[in-house]
């Protein structure tokens, strides 16, 4: 094994650590949140509760697309493109959400194991300032440290909201 196919196994097992533990952590943190409190931003511009749980089921998705798949969430008009937050939209309902992460989450794993080294090794399919040099296994790394980001987000809205805090187990 040369330099290059240690350093991709070893980002290949940090992606996989960091989804397996995402994957329950999605529930936890919106576990006993009412609809209506998903919905409140208590009077600030930040992106309410239910935006950021269709944010990160969006994600999945579209990581699972650039791996070959061919699906979408329930809501996805919504959230297509990165879209932020609309003040006047409707958003779908936790159960929703959690429906359609239930749906993906294996899909997505399992692409991502079936996926190439050539695969992984290719273009970045969305392009960002600063990020121009790396390819789709360094983006899909960034997007699920972006799910620990939006997690983490949802857990404050837990105690803003007056919540426990999030179970680990």
């Amino acid at each position: 094994m040369n330099t290059q196919e240690v350093a991709q196994a070893g980002k290949v097992a940090a992606w996989l650590l960091l989804y397996d533990g995402h994957t329950p952590m999605f529930h936890f943190v919106l576990e006993g949140l009412t609809e209506a409190d998903a919905r409140k931003r208590l009077d600030t511009p930040a992106n309410h509760p239910i935006w950021l749980a269709g944010s990160l089921v969006q994600e999945r998705f579209e990581m699972a697309n650039v791996l070959g798949l061919q699906e979408k969430q329930q809501a996805h008009e919504l959230f297509d493109n990165h879209k932020g937050i609309q003040p006047d939209a409707e958003y779908p309902s936790l159960d929703t959400l959690r429906a359609d992460w239930e749906r993906i989450t294996p899909m997505l794993r399992e692409a991502f194991a079936k996926a190439t080294s050539d695969q992984l090794n290719g273009p970045n399919p969305w392009p960002m300032p600063g990020m121009d040099e790396i390819n789709l296994l360094d983006m899909l790394l960034y997007c699920i440290d972006r799910e620990s980001y939006c997690i983490g987000q949802l857990g404050l809205w837990r105690r803003l909201l007056n919540y426990p805090p999030m179970r680990y187990q």
